[in-house]
């Protein structure tokens, strides 16, 4: 079967403030077994690794969720792992999207999707959740404004794991590298703001097909979604 991303909503759609479920977390994992994504009400940060469904409050402590847990925005899909190299000396954020870039581009996969797994060693994890706000057409930066936390993480075996959307792809999720963190004890995560890997592992599949699961709800309909929200959705992230 070919592998594909199964995506639920759009980024731009959660950036105007639609945060209520469209599917629930049980449903979500069917589709793919690592990716990333938020909960109902923006009730933190998503990772999906291994086939389980993690959240990682406000506080950057991480429990497994509930399958009826509401879902309004994710990209998961099917890890393989075709492509593996190691990233090691990564001093930033920058570099480990440059170096995982390069490694696509290397195999003709600027223009398809990705998803990404590093295991590794971590000198340093500047992470990042929230706590809900139940609002409607209230915008991501703004929630994010009032309800965001950050945290660093120090000496810490874990990974990240990511999607990547070609440039084109833009609204429909960020363009680029998206990474979730979760601590290989899983009790520690986040959305990722900077990162320093002493030694990682990483596992790469290139995803050509994508299905999309649009709200079903008449509220969507009132979201204005042809507006260019990048520097917007660049600053939230």
């Amino acid at each position: 079967m070919q592998n594909r991303m199964y995506q639920v909503s759009t980024l731009q759609a959660l950036a105007l403030g639609y945060s209520k479920a469209v599917i629930k977390a049980g449903d979500l994992l069917q589709e793919g077994d690592t990716g990333l994504g938020t909960f109902e009400d923006v009730n933190g940060e998503m990772i999906v690794m291994d086939g389980q469904c993690y959240r990682a409050d406000q506080d950057g402590c991480v429990t497994v969720v509930a399958p009826e847990t509401g879902v309004p925005f994710a990209a998961v899909a099917r890890l393989n792992g075709e492509q593996q190299f190691s990233l090691n000396n990564m001093p930033d954020i920058a570099t480990v999207r440059t170096e995982l870039t390069r490694k696509i581009e290397e195999r003709f996969g600027l223009n398809s999707m990705h998803v990404v797994k590093i295991d590794g060693t971590f000198e340093k994890v500047d992470a990042r959740s929230e706590a809900p706000y139940r609002s409607h057409h209230v915008t991501l930066k703004e929630v994010l404004g009032q309800n965001q936390k950050a945290f660093i993480f120090e000496n810490i075996r874990g990974s990240l794991v990511g999607v990547y959307f070609p440039d084109y792809m833009d609204g429909i999720n960020m363009p680029g590298w998206h990474l979730h963190f979760l601590s290989e004890d899983r009790t520690k995560g986040g959305h990722v703001f900077d990162v320093c890997i002493q030694s990682g592992l990483a596992k790469v599949d290139k995803i050509s097909n994508i299905v999309i699961e649009l709200p079903k709800d008449a509220a969507f309909d009132t979201y204005s979604l042809k507006q260019d929200l990048q520097e917007e959705i660049k600053s939230v992230e």
